[in-house]
Parts: structure tokens; sequence; C-alpha cells
């Protein structure tokens, strides 16, 4: 007899508590949802551009940066859910508006989607998971992560080296030979339209894209480090989804920032299932999966525990 895998997907259809109708009404697509989002985040961004423009030249200005950066590296979490093509019903609406958030964090989109198509197969395990991020050992490693410095290192090592041509051997085994020219046109389109835009800074003399965008975006990035170590980091490192991914329970403004991605492991046995109907689906999964109920804070304390107790 061939062995069957019980997962919590499974295992809440078999119990009752999700049935197929149910699931399939979960994974239906729509725009509507997408465009009352959108345009509260508009509002919000337009809220954290005008402090920084109210701050002017006081010491103001880096908390109102601080804060715009934080809306601004959320980007990320709308262009993983265009990655999985959930946001809008339209794959070509879902791939302008991901290219589009990939160019403000300086994550292009096209390698993003097939890097994260093998985080979701390879999920924590080591060596093959090209997403993970490896568990700190000791307070100093955990700060440093935090700082985003690792991130943006390799960010621009990545991007420069597919402008150059070049993939790595990793990157070799989730990009298709197909796809390279591709991979390494997008890079160069990004790196000409970031020239073009200090180019014309520095023709017109206005710099406020530094204050509005670059310094920002730095500025924030690190609260975004912080946010993605909640969804596996501390895990244990095994293929079970319902032991390497976390769901943390966040307030409202969290869950309108990341795109209820906070329902982390509800999205990783589900990928299709769009973002607007992740709560319900955590509904029927909540008792199947691992939840942080102290949300994110709560998660690091777990990561700083086991820190605690590797080193005693």
């Amino acid at each position: 007899m061939a062995h069957r895998t019980v997962t919590p997907l499974t295992q809440a259809l078999e119990e009752g508590k999700l049935t197929r109708d149910e699931l399939k009404s979960l994974m239906q697509r729509s725009d509507g949802p997408a465009f009352r989002h959108l345009a509260l985040w508009v509002v919000v961004l337009t809220g954290t551009t005008t402090l920084i423009t109210l701050a002017g030249n006081s010491w103001l200005i880096w908390p109102a940066m601080m804060l715009h950066g934080i809306v601004l590296v959320h980007h990320f979490s709308l262009q993983h859910e265009c990655v999985h093509y959930t946001v809008f019903r339209t794959r070509k609406l879902n791939n302008l508006v991901g290219q589009l958030c990939g160019l403000i964090i300086v994550l292009p989109h096209r390698f993003f989607r097939y890097e994260h198509c093998d985080h979701h197969t390879y999920t924590q395990l080591p060596g093959k998971d090209p997403e993970l991020i490896p568990m700190p050992k000791t307070y100093g490693e955990y700060l440093f992560y935090l700082s985003s410095i690792p991130y943006w290192q390799a960010k621009f090592s990545e991007l420069g080296r597919h402008a150059m041509g070049r993939l790595s051997e990793a990157e070799k085994h989730f990009v298709p030979r197909e796809e390279h020219a591709a991979v390494f046109r997008e890079a160069r389109v990004m790196l000409a339209i970031y020239a073009l835009i200090f180019a014309g800074m520095a023709i017109t003399g206005w710099w406020g894209l530094i204050w509005y965008w670059v310094l920002p975006l730095f500025l924030g990035e690190p609260v975004m480090r912080f946010i993605r170590m909640t969804e596996h980091v501390g895990r244990p490192t095994v293929a079970q989804m319902s032991e390497n991914t976390r769901t943390n329970l966040v307030s409202a403004p969290w869950r309108f920032l990341c795109w209820n991605m906070n329902y982390h492991a509800e999205h990783h046995y589900v990928p299709l299932v769009p973002y607007h109907t992740l709560p319900r689906l955590h509904e029927k999964l909540a008792d199947h999966v691992h939840v942080e109920p102290r949300g994110y804070l709560g998660a690091h304390l777990d990561m700083l525990r086991q820190i605690r107790e590797a080193r005693a």
C-alpha cells in the first residue's frame, strides 16, 4: 500500500473543518479587494511622504523617514503576492504591479519568482531552500542579520552579477536555462532605470528621492528583516510544514502592511489562496499549524530563547 502524506490541509478536509467546495471558494481571485487595499495603501504612502515634507530640515525627518521606510519595504509583501498571481485576477496585472514593487525595493521580479518557487518546494531544507535564513548561533549574529547589512550585500551582489551575465551555482538550480537571458536583461534594465533616476536628479539639482526613497528604504529594511525572520527562523529544518513555518497573530495595521502574510503557514499549505481569504483559511487550519499568539515579538523571544539555551 502506498504511503499517504497527511498534512494540516488533508487533515482539516477529513475532519470536516474544511470542505472541498469551501477550499475552491477560498481560491477564487478577485480584483476588488486588491484595488481597495491599494487605494488605502496610496493614502498611507501619501501620509508618510507628507510627514517627511513637513519635517523639513529638523531632526523629525529621521523618524518620518523611518516610518515611510517601513511602508516602502512592505512593497515586498505585495510583490510576493504578485509572484503567486493571487493579488489580481489576471497574470498581466500581477506582473506589472510586481515589477513596480521590485523596482522600488531593488528586487528583480522575474528572478524572485524562480527563487521563491524553490523556497516553497524546499522550505527550511538547508542547501535547497534559496531563501533560508539560518538560525543565529549568537546574539551578535542575530543583531547583524537584523541590521540588514547581509541582506543588502547579497542583493547588490546578486543584481551586479546578473547584469554581468552570471548566475551562481545555486541560482542555476532554480532559474531555467532558457530564462537566463531574461534574468540578465531584467537586471540590466533595472540598473539602467536607477542610473537614469540619479542622472535626472544630478541634472535638475533636485535630490528629493534620496529623502523620500533611498534613505527610507535603508532605514526600513531592518524592520522587514525582523518580520521575515518570524516566518521560519527558529523552526525545525524539516520538510513538514506543520513544523517548519510559523503563523503569527498580529494587529490589523501589521496585517494591512504585510498583505496577510502573517498567516504564513496557511499560505505555504495553499499558495493559491489569495491574501484576502487567508484569514478565513486560518480559521479552518489554526488547530493544525504552528501559531505564535504573541505575534512578531513572540517569535523573536522564541529565537532568543533558543540562542540562550544553545549557549548555556
